[in-house]
């Protein structure tokens, strides 16, 4: 037999469309007969296998509605990560309840909550983004008024205005660090009302800083400036131990409050303050030395000034002044200085030491006992005047009899004596001239009512005064 190619490939033509037509359907019968489960992970770990990832979404609905009612305005949500891995397997070994008990025993619900983030600080969780936005609103407000606020938000070119006395503007509000939000999963119990965030951030975190001891301080007063127990200080200084002395200068770690952030405020104001007068000096021959008289009054002028200042939470840290009109300038006081010099040598010449008046007790012998002096009284003034030129040797009160008393040495053999006065207004060392005031009769020490007692010596030798007068 001769063999043949055409009926060769015939052959095999037919039995290759018979064969495929098996294998298609022994493909079809393994795909009849597969069944997808899936895998379910809690986080990493594995919890079991289901039929249907809806039974497990189920699970969790019902359990976040076990939490949350009507009145609640938060979103609850699984702590945990749930993931589902699908398979398709020939013989389904999928038990629905075991996941279910393991979920049971691990999920656990919690909030969706937005975490105020300041720097690298977290401050604390809030319901929401509004809520957060709310804290730093109302924190705000603490220091700058809504309105204020509000007109900053709506116009963010604020320029310099014409203000009146008075009055002032807010140019800028910003904080001192930067403030965003993040979506973070925590417990119910973590997220915070508006009031204690603004709490929260009047409050800050604690941070250690150095107090340098000052004259007298003591570990205990320290400790309570800074609210720390005496235990606590000690801690935070480990070289340091209840029994040291402290000095001043040394320094102390402690810890205080500092805030998450400031609230740093521009603003503008105008004042109407006062210019001072400055005052010019003349001088005059036609005056002794120490002799001064007023030749103009000095009188304040007024000027506005519109100041820039730029507060950290409510502290003023910077403050110049922008614009300035003058309203009103000052006058200058203008004062009269003598220079015309005292001499301290007397003329010889007594000038009466008194007002007027009269001689109401001679020198010589008085009631037993010899009166060293004269007696003046029933003067128009009570001004008691130098004699003549002289240095003033001592002054004050004589327990003698003489009370408050003045004596005057005329630096040419005389001095004087001024007895009985009721003030004094010279002091010992200083020049004086003939006639100038120098105290106010009185009646102090041994006296029967007001006069001036009045002596005169000459080289130590007691002088009859009416001999110069």
């Amino acid at each position: 037999m001769r063999f043949s190619w055409k009926k060769a490939m015939k052959w095999l033509t037919a039995a290759s469309v018979v064969g495929i037509g098996l294998t298609a359907q022994t493909v079809f019968a393994e795909e009849s007969s597969l069944t997808k489960v899936y895998h379910v992970y809690v986080d990493s770990d594995y919890a079991g296998t289901v039929d249907d990832k809806e039974i497990v979404e189920d699970y969790i609905i019902d359990k976040i509605a076990e939490k949350q009612s009507d009145e609640d305005e938060l979103t609850y949500t699984i702590n945990e990560e749930i993931r589902y891995v699908p398979e398709q397997v020939f013989s389904p070994e999928a038990d629905d309840q075991k996941v279910i008990d393991y979920l049971d025993d691990e999920l656990t619900v919690a909030v969706e909550a937005e975490a105020l983030v300041v720097g690298d600080d977290v401050v604390g969780y809030f319901a929401n983004e509004e809520v957060a936005e709310e804290v730093i609103q109302a924190y705000q407000e603490q220091f700058v008024s809504k309105d204020e606020l509000d007109k900053i938000d709506n116009d963010s070119d604020q320029q310099s205005e014409s203000l009146s006395v008075g009055e002032y503007t807010i140019i800028d509000v910003s904080l001192t660090d930067k403030v965003s939000t993040k979506t973070k999963k925590v417990a119910k119990d973590d997220v915070l009302s508006v009031d204690e965030g603004v709490t929260l951030l009047e409050k800050g975190k604690l941070e250690t800083k150095k107090h340098k001891v000052k004259d007298g301080e003591v570990l205990g007063a320290i400790a309570n400036k800074y609210d720390l127990s005496l235990d606590e200080l000690l801690a935070l200084n480990e070289d340091l131990t209840e029994d040291d002395t402290i000095k001043p200068g040394d320094k102390l770690n402690v810890t205080v409050n500092e805030p998450y952030v400031e609230v740093r405020v521009v603003e503008e104001n105008v004042k109407e303050e006062e210019l001072d007068y400055e005052t010019e000096i003349e001088k005059t021959d036609d005056l002794y030395k120490g002799e001064e008289e007023v030749k103009q009054e000095g009188k304040n002028g007024t000027v506005e000034k519109q100041y820039r200042l730029e507060k950290v939470n409510g502290k003023t840290v910077e403050k110049e002044v922008i614009d300035e009109n003058v309203v009103e300038e000052p006058v200058d006081e203008v004062i009269v200085k003598g220079t015309k010099e005292v001499s301290s040598h007397g003329t010889g010449d007594f000038h009466w030491p008194a007002v007027g008046g009269y001689i109401s007790s001679h020198m010589g012998e008085r009631w037993g006992r010899f009166h060293k002096g004269i007696d003046i009284a029933g003067v128009s003034d009570r001004s008691i005047l130098a004699a003549d030129n002289g240095t003033v040797v001592s002054t004050g009160y004589d327990s003698s009899g003489y009370g408050n008393k003045i004596v005057i040495d005329h630096n040419n053999g005389y001095r004087t004596l001024y007895g009985h006065l009721d003030s004094i207004d010279v002091s010992a060392g200083q020049t004086i001239e003939k006639g100038q005031k120098i105290g106010v009769m009185g009646a102090t020490g041994r006296s029967t009512g007001v006069h001036l007692h009045f002596e005169v010596r000459k080289d130590g030798a007691l002088k009859n005064p009416t001999d110069y007068l």
